[in-house]
């Protein structure tokens, strides 16, 4: 039968081939791509807090009909972004870091309240506080009465260097700066943060290894499309050839951002071959990871990722992944380990690429998943009406204490 199908396919008027490949696809649209979302989180208070609070969840992601490929949703995701949303006008603060370097801190408090909640906001490998995702997520907060505030890295933003010292993924030391800065400029008020990508890694590193300082400064966190096993990230963004173009385009980002560093020029790097570097873990091993001071790339990547570590955190903790992330095979996001975690949960969509996320049939809505999914959650956590979110925060801080104590009892 199939066989007399396929004969009397070249027979068929155009259309009708053309009215059974839409058919065809638009079933496999509704079955394989628009689905719900995956939540891995153990039962509790957060999970309670986040089902109530976060409605988004309980919908299916339904990915723009004609832009579902990964790849195609991570490049349009950017330039249909960068059309819709304007340019906006920060209030800039410089902070000068203890070993005398720069960094500029960009807030959007417009329209808020002067005690309202406040986001730290870390952009991705080399993005700024203009970057189309992360006015994605300014908006978002502004539009739900919370102060933003972007951290653009060493280099970035327009800010020259004054030491010769960028950033790397695995060292917090100017977040911890930049957490505890905004925490004195505003004592009284409820902070957050997120992390996108690159700044996942730098945000999801403090949390576990400044944990005691984070718990005490942050209500809620948030980390969105994050390489949570970096070396099977590198492998990934490696494989011929689409995802191998983005990685040289991110590698060329990477180089032009250097190229802007004149303080570099006068020192012992070996600027040429980094400058010809082809793949971002070739740049890592030439640059990143000799100025931070690790042995070899490897050993960087072991002391950036972050999929071992979710025990370690002690803020409540909300991660946005795709399933077809280029930048992150399916299998490195620890989902088994959020599954037994108390306070740190997963959302994982079938679809949406590498902070891509669009939606509907023309994603021209300011109001995307991303974004929606980000100020549901602070909205909820850091404004907490009910206090259902400062009930989890308790059941966090008894959990911890009698597991320390359970720990301590094994000891002796």
């Amino acid at each position: 039968m199939i066989d007399c199908l396929y004969d009397s396919l070249p027979n068929l008027p155009r259309w009708h081939v053309l009215g059974i490949a839409v058919v065809g696809y638009v079933v496999y649209y509704l079955f394989q791509v628009a689905k719900r979302p995956i939540l891995a989180v153990s039962d509790g208070p957060f999970k309670t807090f986040l089902m109530k609070n976060v409605p988004t969840l309980e919908t299916k992601f339904w990915p723009t009909f004609w832009c579902v490929e990964s790849r195609a949703q991570t490049v349009f995701a950017s330039i249909l972004r960068s059309q819709i949303l304007p340019k906006i006008n920060y209030d800039r603060e410089i902070l000068t870091l203890k070993d005398g370097g720069e960094v500029a801190l960009d807030w959007l408090e417009s329209g808020c309240k002067s005690d309202s909640p406040v986001i730290i906001i870390l952009p991705g490998l080399t993005g700024e506080s203009q970057a189309e995702y992360i006015k994605c997520l300014v908006t978002a907060a502004n539009n739900a009465g919370i102060r933003a505030v972007v951290f653009n890295n060493r280099g970035l933003g327009g800010i020259p260097l004054k030491t010769p010292r960028l950033y790397c993924a695995a060292n917090c030391e100017d977040l911890s700066e930049v957490v505890n800065h905004v925490r004195k400029k505003n004592p009284h008020v409820k902070l957050g943060a997120t992390g996108i990508s690159m700044g996942g890694l730098i945000l999801g590193n403090y949390l576990s290894n400044h944990s005691e300082e984070a718990k005490r400064i942050l209500t809620a966190a948030k980390i969105i499309s994050v390489p949570w096993d970096v070396h099977k990230g590198t492998i990934s963004i490696e494989t011929p050839v689409l995802n191998c173009l983005l990685g040289r385009h991110l590698t060329s980002s990477l180089c032009r951002t250097l190229s802007r560093c004149e303080i570099f020029r006068d020192t012992d790097i070996d600027w040429d071959r980094i400058m010809s570097s082809k793949t971002i873990k070739e740049f890592d091993a030439l640059f990143t990871s000799k100025q931070f001071g690790y042995e070899t790339v490897d050993h960087y990547y072991d002391a950036a990722t972050l999929h071992n570590k979710l025990h370690k955190i002690s803020v409540p903790l909300l991660c946005l992944s795709a399933a077809d992330d280029p930048f992150q095979p399916l299998d490195a996001i620890p989902m088994k380990a959020a599954e037994e975690s108390s306070h740190v949960a997963i959302v994982v969509t079938a679809r949406g690429g590498h902070i891509g996320f669009l939606e509907g049939w023309w994603p021209s809505s300011k109001d995307q998943y991303m974004g929606r999914l980000f100020s549901e959650f602070f909205t909820g956590a850091l404004f907490d009406h009910d206090k259902q979110f400062e009930e989890t925060s308790k059941f966090l801080s008894e959990y911890r204490f009698k597991k320390s104590k359970t720990q301590l009892d094994k000891i002796e």
